[in-house]
């Protein structure tokens, strides 16, 4: 007879699942350019994170008798930064291509991803992907958009935040137990500003949009990216999301036909060479416990 406490073993490595759901992140994105164009970035978000959170509740209960006293406030910090974070990324994507709109955000796990590598040279690896953005973001140019690059900006710091605070939500609720807790709270901040730029837009067209796109982003990416962060660092997490500037890139070329000039190709690769270059390793401190998922190496 199996175990009740016994480990979580995944046919897939943790580096699968991160890069699964990236490209489900980036797909999402692209996707909902058209509803932003109907509801707003910040409508748009809230329709999506309350959409995912229903769906969530749907399949999973929220654990709220395991929830302790110090949970309370990283689950409230994990719900609010998840919704700063979306509603930060789509006004950026509002205003900026979404490739550079990506390059901009992954600043934020690129630093965590330096910080956390214990080497202070690492520290080079985000001024290098600065240097990227700024060849992305072109600010000499007459076309630069100020306010695209703040609310990709804000998104960086968010999802700094995020990455952290899913390891630790991770490692203290088992499967998708966490996002049932963190998402509806994610809804309900974007509620905040989602509702009054959406709520005289809103059809069943839209609501159907708004469902299946909940599907790519949040419910799949972030649960897989709860998975993964279970099974390995913030740093080998961070380094691993290198390649989402690039899947940003390509994705923003085939679905929405944003065409990158050569220097913003040259940023484009500068960004992901200092993500894959900041931390090569990636593994889980090793404790007295008994061994789980969250101590597996992070090439599985």
């Amino acid at each position: 007879m199996p175990q009740r406490n016994a480990p979580l073993n995944l046919p897939v490595p943790p580096w699968g699942l991160a890069v699964t759901a990236i490209l489900s992140v980036q797909l999402g994105s692209a996707l909902s350019v058209g509803l932003i164009e109907d509801v707003g970035p910040a409508g748009t978000a809230w329709l999506r994170l309350s959409m995912g959170a229903l769906i969530l509740l749907a399949i999973a209960r929220p654990p709220l008798r395991s929830i302790r006293r110090p949970d309370v406030l990283p689950l409230l910090g994990l719900g609010i930064t998840t919704g700063v974070m979306t509603v930060g990324f789509l006004a950026a994507v509002e205003h900026i291509h979404l490739g550079t709109a990506v390059a901009i955000e992954f600043l934020g796990p690129l630093t965590v991803a330096a910080i956390r590598s214990h080497n202070r040279k690492a520290l080079a690896w985000p001024a290098l992907a600065l240097v990227g953005v700024v060849l992305l973001t072109q600010p000499w140019r007459g076309d630069f958009n100020p306010t695209g690059v703040a609310w990709a900006a804000l998104a960086a710091v968010a999802w700094g935040v995020y990455i952290l605070l899913t390891q630790r939500i991770g490692d203290r609720f088992s499967g998708i137990g966490g996002l049932t807790l963190t998402i509806p709270i994610a809804a309900a901040a974007a509620a905040v500003v989602g509702i009054p730029q959406a709520a005289s837009q809103l059809s069943l067209d839209v609501l159907a949009a708004a469902f299946g796109l909940a599907i790519l982003l949040p419910v799949l990416p972030f649960a897989l990216e709860m998975l993964a962060l279970r099974r390995m660092t913030p740093t080998a997490f961070g380094t691993l999301m290198a390649i989402e500037p690039a899947v940003g890139v390509l994705l923003g070329l085939l679905i929405l036909h944003q065409q990158p000039s050569a220097i913003q190709v040259v940023g484009i690769l500068l960004v992901v060479f200092a993500g894959a270059a900041a931390q090569r390793g990636g593994r889980r401190a090793r404790t007295d416990r008994p061994a789980s998922p969250a101590d597996l190496d992070f090439v599985g």
